[in-house]
């Protein structure tokens, strides 16, 4: 058997080189997701023939996350041999229309595949985000305005090891004040895996900013710059919602700052809706530019 692992701060370098060719976007290929989400998602990595790929327990059940960065095809091959031996059926999960094509061309016909609605990534234009440009984002800049009048004394800031206990007190408060509004566990898992990287912060490669209005922290995004090297991932986001416009805020400061430190990045990937209907009509008040479409494969006929 393949010997997968739970995911460990010390993986992160060899989990990052194995990602730092690839041109993905989907939310499942950086450390950060394979680390935090390790426990909810019964997570654990391996290299496979030069390839990152997980056995996870998802929304089908058992399955293999798609490798990637290296010979997949052998990679597949050896994960439908792990999966004979331990008994399982062999799913795959988050294959973008990309990857469906050449497995396709590697084993025709022998895979069923199922879109995972819930699981697309919504992606944003970084020029579009900062700037709030257009008539389909004047909502947006109006709830912008309004918050600038409300409070004056708002500041931005970096996120660093300085500020970060003032982020997990804010969380603790948001968790509070917004439990069962998706309607099963889904922030608390989202509150846990945030506290286990805040452990590491330093350690984790991101980059984050926050928002203080009268020195209190009311907003703060944490973020990871992805292996297609033009796309950062929003790992989290917090705002008060009571206080307008500052959802929108951390969104728009924290574009600004990404185009001031890093001009090559083109895409803000917001992550998937999860099915949750209220994420799902905030994400899409913001007009996706792209979105990353993934599906299941399940394998019907023996691979040759």
């Amino acid at each position: 058997m393949i010997p997968f692992k739970t995911p460990q701060i010390e993986d992160r370098p060899w989990i990052a080189d194995l990602l730092k060719n690839t041109r993905e976007r989907g939310c499942e290929y950086n450390f950060v997701n394979l680390y935090a989400w390790s426990e909810p998602f019964h997570l654990e990595v391996a290299e496979v023939a030069g390839c990152l790929t997980a056995r996870m327990h998802g929304a089908i059940g058992p399955c293999y996350l798609y490798p990637v960065g290296g010979d997949v095809r052998a990679a597949i091959l050896a994960l439908r041999e792990d999966a004979r031996e331990r008994g399982l059926p062999f799913n795959m999960g988050c294959l973008t229309p990309e990857h469906i094509q050449q497995v396709e061309v590697w084993f025709p016909g022998c895979f069923a595949f199922e879109a995972d609605r819930d699981g697309y990534d919504y992606l944003y234009d970084i020029e579009r985000l900062a700037t709030l440009r257009g008539k389909k984002l004047h909502g947006k800049r109006n709830h912008i305005n309004r918050f600038l009048e409300e409070n004056p004394d708002w500041a931005f800031e970096e996120i660093t090891s300085d500020n970060l206990a003032d982020c997990l007190s804010m969380d603790e408060l948001w968790f509070r004040e917004n439990k069962g509004y998706a309607g099963d566990d889904t922030f608390e898992e989202d509150s846990l895996a945030l506290h286990k990287v805040i452990t590491d912060y330093d350690k984790m490669g991101l980059d984050g900013g926050l928002i203080r209005v009268d020195g209190k922290v009311v907003a703060f995004t944490m973020v990871e710059k992805m292996g297609a090297g033009d796309t950062y991932d929003v790992h989290f986001e917090k705002a008060f919602s009571e206080i307008q416009g500052a959802y929108p805020m951390i969104n728009r400061e924290f574009a600004r700052w990404v185009q001031a430190h890093y001009p090559e990045v083109r895409y803000l990937n917001r992550e998937d809706d999860m099915g949750v209907e209220g994420l799902r009509q905030a994400k899409n008040s913001y007009y996706p530019d792209l979105m990353v479409e993934k599906s299941a494969a399940y394998l019907r006929k023996e691979l040759s």
